[in-house]
C-alpha cells in the first residue's frame, strides 16, 4: 500500500476575524480533502472552528498551537508539529518558518505593498519585502491567486514557476433566493433597506473615503443607505473627517459593521440594491464576483487584479474619478434586471479548478523528489 502524503496547513488565520486568506484556505482544502491518498493536518489555536469547517474525515487530523503569538508559532510550534508528525509538505500564506523539516508550499496572494508603497508604512514595506522574498526562496511550490499577482511575483522576486490557484465564489451565492424575504430579514435585523454595500476590511487603499464622498456629494443618502462591512485594520483619516462633519440625519444613513460573520455578509450582499467595490489595489477582489453571482448589480474599480473581470460588462470605474463612479451608479440603478454571470464565473473561478492546479504542482514536486532519491540510491549502491 502506497504511503499517504502528509500535508500540514497553517490555519492561524482562523483564530482571527473573517479574512480573505481564510476563505482561500477553506475553499481550496474543502476540495482537496476529498483526495484520500493524502492526509491533512490542520493547525490553529482554536481547533473547534477548524473541525466545523473541514469535518471529521478519516484523512484529517487537527493540531493545536500553544499560543497565538506569531513568533512562537513560526519558530517553535510549527517546526515541532511538522517534525513530530513526519509531515511531507507544509502550506503557508506569505511567510514560512526559518527551520525547515519538510517541503514548503507558499501562497503569496499579492505584493501590493511594493506596487503601491504610498499606502503602506516604511517599516511594513521593508519588513515584508525581506520576509516574503526570503519565504519565496525557501519554498518548493509557490502559488498565487491571479495573473496580476503572478506577474508581480515573477518581476519582483525573479521566480518563474508560479501556479495560479485562484479564489472562487462560495456555492451559497449561486443558490436561488427570495429577494423580498432577504430584504425583510435585513430590515428587521439592521434597520436598513435600499442600500449600497461595500464589503472590505479598512485600509487607505480600500478607498472608503472616495465612496463616501460620492455618496454625499450626489445626495444618494436621500434614497439609500450606505452599508460598509469589514474589519477596521487601519484608520482612514479622510473618511473620519468627512463622516464626523456630517449632520446626524446623514450619519444615520451610513451603517458601519465591523464584526460580521460569513453568513451575515452573504445575507447583506443578497439584500443590497447595489454592490460597489472602489478598492484601488487588490491581489484578487472576490466581493464584486459574489454580488454578480447573486444577481446584485455590481461595480468595481478597474485596477490591478480586477482588470481580469472585464467580462462583467459596463461594471468598471476609475477609482480616482468621482464623476465616473456616479455615472456607473446611475447606469446600474436604471437596469431593469442585472445580467446573469453565474455560469461564466462558476466556470472561470471554482475551487475544483484551483485544487487541480495545486495537485498538479504537488505531483510534479513528488515526482522530482522520487527521481532524486532514486538517483542518489543508484550512485551510492
Amino acid at each position: 500500500m502506497q504511503k499517504r502524503i502528509k500535508i500540514f496547513v497553517d490555519c492561524h488565520i482562523f483564530d482571527k476575524s473573517f479574512e480573505g486568506t481564510r476563505t482561500y484556505i477553506t475553499g481550496l482544502y474543502q476540495e482537496l480533502i476529498k483526495d484520500n491518498s493524502k492526509e491533512f493536518f490542520f493547525a490553529a489555536k482554536n481547533t473547534t472552528i477548524l473541525k466545523e469547517t473541514f469535518g471529521n474525515n478519516e484523512n484529517i487530523k487537527y493540531l493545536k498551537f500553544k499560543t497565538t503569538n506569531k513568533f512562537y508559532r513560526l519558530l517553535i510550534d510549527i517546526p515541532k508539529l511538522i517534525k513530530d508528525n513526519k509531515i511531507d509538505y507544509a502550506h503557508f500564506q506569505y511567510i514560512v518558518p526559518p527551520i525547515k523539516y519538510c517541503k514548503y508550499i507558499n501562497t503569496i496572494h499579492d505584493l501590493i505593498f511594493l506596487e503601491y508603497p504610498q499606502y503602506f508604512s516604511w517599516l511594513y514595506r521593508v519588513k515584508n519585502k525581506f520576509l516574503f522574498s526570503y519565504s519565496a526562496k525557501r519554498s518548493d511550490i509557490i502559488l498565487t491567486v491571479s495573473e496580476y499577482s503572478k506577474r508581480q511575483i515573477q518581476d519582483r522576486f525573479n521566480i518563474d514557476q508560479i501556479e495560479i490557484t485562484s479564489n472562487a465564489v462560495n456555492n451559497v451565492f449561486f443558490e436561488k433566493y427570495d429577494k423580498e424575504v432577504v430584504k425583510l430579514t435585513i430590515k428587521e435585523k439592521y434597520k436598513v433597506d435600499n442600500y449600497f454595500i461595500y464589503v472590505s476590511r479598512w485600509e487607505l487603499r480600500k478607498n472608503h473615503h472616495f465612496l463616501l464622498e460620492v455618496f454625499i456629494e450626489n445626495n444618494y443618502y436621500k434614497d439609500f443607505y450606505l452599508v460598509l462591512v469589514g474589519k477596521k485594520d487601519f484608520s482612514n483619516n479622510n473618511f473620519n473627517l468627512l463622516y464626523n462633519s456630517l449632520p446626524n440625519s446623514i450619519k444615520e444613513k451610513i451603517i458601519i459593521l465591523d464584526k460580521v460573520n460569513f453568513e451575515e455578509i452573504h445575507l447583506l450582499i443578497k439584500g443590497a440594491t447595489l454592490s460597489i467595490y472602489p478598492s484601488i489595489a487588490e491581489g484578487f477582489g472576490i466581493p464584486p464576483l459574489e454580488a454578480a453571482v447573486a444577481e446584485i448589480p455590481s461595480i468595481y474599480a478597474d485596477t490591478t487584479a480586477m482588470k481580469d473581470f472585464h467580462f462583467l460588462k459596463n461594471c468598471e470605474f476609475d477609482p480616482f474619478n468621482k464623476v465616473d463612479l456616479h455615472q456607473k451608479i446611475q447606469l446600474k440603478l436604471k437596469e431593469k434586471k442585472p445580467l446573469s454571470y453565474s455560469e461564466l464565473i462558476k466556470e472561470k473561478y471554482n475551487w475544483r479548478k484551483s485544487a487541480l492546479n495545486y495537485t498538479k504542482e504537488l505531483n510534479k514536486s513528488i515526482k522530482k523528489t522520487n527521481e532524486n532519491s532514486h538517483s542518489w540510491y543508484q550512485r551510492n549502491s
